[in-house]
């Protein structure tokens, strides 16, 4: 029986919807070791979305010359995160009010950007951005935009897992590692390691 019930649990867990979801905020570097840490999250994936190039290379997007944003797709199980939970916690996460920018990031490669995949989504994204400006959480207008995903490009492989394979890496330890650390305590009840 035992076997039985193991075998019914893991096809209730692949059963389970998977959504996606994509985001940009800066250095996907740093946006995906965000995501990667929240429960129900499965994936998230470093690439381009929003340019006018096909198949663009990181050299390419760096230039600011492809109308592309540095972003991660992120697939994540809704029943146990929704998708407005990773819309305001993307928001919470990164500086929305610095057009083209965060911190020393600066192009239009780094900005501040929602790529909605169903209306349900640019509907969801919006409610947040608007909520968030009226509560006046953060001291300047928020400029992220509310875009419609059209293509994502996969970034390089040695883009993937960045964080995790180069902890030691400058920017990794100065940059990624305080933002990682101030989520994970800001965020305990969406981490991966909740109620364990």
């Amino acid at each position: 029986m035992r076997g039985w019930g193991a075998v019914a649990l893991l096809s209730m867990t692949l059963a389970q919807p998977i959504e996606e979801a994509t985001f940009g905020g800066g250095c996907f570097w740093c946006t995906e070791a965000l995501f990667k840490q929240l429960r129900g999250v499965v994936e998230v994936l470093p690439g381009y979305a929003g340019g006018h190039t096909a198949n663009p290379t990181y050299e390419e997007v760096c230039t600011g010359t492809t109308g592309h944003a540095e972003v991660v797709r992120v697939r994540f199980r809704p029943q146990e995160i929704s998708y407005e939970q990773l819309v305001e916690y993307f928001f919470l996460t990164h500086d929305p009010t610095t057009p083209n920018r965060q911190g020393a990031d600066v192009g239009p490669q780094y900005r501040s950007v929602i790529f909605y995949h169903s209306p349900q989504q640019k509907t969801v994204a919006e409610r947040v951005k608007h909520r968030l400006e009226a509560e006046k959480v953060f001291p300047a207008p928020i400029v992220t935009t509310i875009e419609p995903l059209t293509s994502f490009y996969p970034a390089e492989p040695y883009h993937h897992d960045y964080f995790a394979r180069h902890p030691q890496q400058p920017y990794c330890r100065f940059v990624i590692a305080p933002k990682v650390q101030k989520a994970r305590e800001k965020f305990r009840s969406l981490l991966k390691e909740a109620g364990k």
